[in-house]
């Protein structure tokens, strides 16, 4: 069945701030039970005893309507008295951890230690912020992203973008595990008609959520629309473009997104000025997501190009 013949069940696979402003807008123009959101776990980590899932927070902390529209990640006029006592007692403040943030993180962490799955745990705490979308960890197992750098370390990827600030240069990026997805993300890609890359870090965010076991079969075998990370040669927010430089020894560019997606990819969009000769359909728009009428926009005029392209 073609995008085209009734309202698409949409999987937008997501991760970062970008993902979630993305999974923003689809989440405003979608009828409920027309949007499920996918999200990457790699950059999961234990701090403090926690389990903190930053990708899931921020995607969860969008769509509740909580989250900073500047800086994007964390929680809206949220406080930090414990990072500042733990620092004033000689903790290591690198990680910032809010204090409303913190609920999050313990209802996750006692949940995980009772027994439930992360996916469990993840839609008891949707539940609790009033979100009714299905958002679902690429898989309820560790499944670690490592950073590799040029000068042959490794890291984890917490440490490497955050601790260092995503400083030293990446000469690959890959998984401390081999997880599997979940019966529900391989159910929710069975079942879509459209599936949406974010414009996420491909590298880190995308990646490693199609490398898992059958969701790149499903990505080959359904209409998949991605969303340029890049704008102009340059990544909105993060360090997608310097990534590109070392690791695949090529220019940033939304070229490099169609060649890096290459073999399941349906159809791109990207900025004014990005376009250039592609088998593919491209629509070329503004893909500059900050504010919430932008999202609504982007998405509605995806959702269209899908529609009467693909």
């Amino acid at each position: 069945m073609s995008v085209a013949d009734r309202p698409p069940r949409v999987v937008a696979v997501a991760g970062g701030v970008g993902g979630a402003r993305m999974v923003a807008g689809l989440h405003r123009v979608l009828d409920e039970g027309m949007l499920t959101v996918i999200v990457n776990t790699g950059d999961d980590f234990t701090h403090w005893g926690l389990h903190i899932s930053p990708d899931l927070d921020t995607v969860m902390y969008t769509l509740a309507g909580l989250a900073p529209e500047e800086r994007g990640w964390g929680i809206e006029g949220d406080t930090f008295e414990v990072l500042a006592e733990s620092k004033r007692r000689g903790g290591d403040p690198w990680f910032q951890l809010g204090d409303r943030d913190l609920v999050t993180h313990l209802r996750r962490t006692n949940a995980l230690a009772a027994g439930s799955s992360l996916t469990e745990a993840t839609a008891a705490i949707c539940r609790e912020l009033g979100i009714t979308r299905p958002i679902l960890p690429m898989s309820d197992e560790p499944c670690p992203t490592v950073i590799v750098t040029t000068d042959d370390k490794s890291m984890a990827f917490q440490d490497w973008l955050v601790r260092e600030r995503g400083a030293p240069l990446v000469a690959r990026v890959q998984s401390g595990s081999s997880a599997s997805a979940t019966a529900k993300v391989l159910g929710a890609l069975a079942e879509a008609d459209l599936v949406v890359l974010c414009p996420s870090n491909p590298y880190v965010s995308i990646d490693p959520i199609r490398s898992l076991d059958g969701v790149a079969q499903w990505l080959r075998d359904k209409a998949v629309v991605a969303v340029s990370p890049l704008v102009g040669g340059k990544a909105v927010k993060g360090p997608l473009a310097s990534m590109v430089s070392s690791i695949d020894r090529m220019e940033p560019s939304a070229q490099w997104v169609a060649k890096h997606y290459d073999g399941f990819l349906d159809g791109l969009v990207v900025h004014p000025g990005d376009r250039f000769e592609c088998a593919i359909p491209l629509l070329e728009t503004d893909i500059l997501i900050q504010k919430p009428q932008d999202r609504v926009r982007l998405a509605r005029e995806l959702l269209e190009f899908a529609r009467s392209r693909l």
